[in-house]
C-alpha cells in the first residue's frame, strides 16, 4: 500500500468581517433568555440586543464573546447581534489594533 502524501504546510487565509458604518464591536455580558442578550460595545454603551430571527438556530453565543452589533436606528440603547468571532478571529483583530488587548472580566472598568 501507498502512503498518503502530506502536502507542505501553508497559511491558512480567513476573511473576517469587519464593523462597517453604523456597526459597533462589543463583549457579551449576560444572555437574558428569549434571544435576548445585554451586551457593552466598544463605544461605551451598554445595549439590549436581540438575535435576529434568521441567525437564531445558527448564532449560539455565550457570556465574553466579542460580536458585531448593528444598533437600532431609533434608539441607541438596543441593537442587533449580526455575528460572532472566533478565537482566530479575536487574536487577528487585536492585531490590527481593532480590539484593544484586554481582559475579558475587566475590560471595561474605565467606561
Amino acid at each position: 500500500m501507498s502512503k498518503k502524501l502530506k502536502l507542505p504546510q501553508q497559511p491558512t487565509e480567513f476573511r473576517i468581517r469587519l464593523p462597517r458604518q453604523g456597526e459597533v464591536l462589543g463583549v457579551l455580558e449576560q444572555r437574558l433568555g428569549a434571544s435576548r442578550t445585554r451586551v457593552r460595545c466598544f463605544d461605551g454603551v451598554t445595549r439590549l440586543c436581540r438575535i435576529p430571527g434568521r441567525l437564531k438556530r445558527y448564532l449560539w453565543v455565550r457570556e465574553g464573546d466579542i460580536l458585531l452589533i448593528e444598533p437600532w436606528k431609533d434608539s441607541t440603547e438596543k441593537g442587533d447581534i449580526i455575528f460572532k468571532y472566533n478565537p482566530n478571529h479575536v487574536a487577528w483583530l487585536k492585531e490590527k489594533g481593532y480590539i484593544k488587548d484586554i481582559d475579558t472580566t475587566q475590560e471595561f472598568q474605565e467606561f
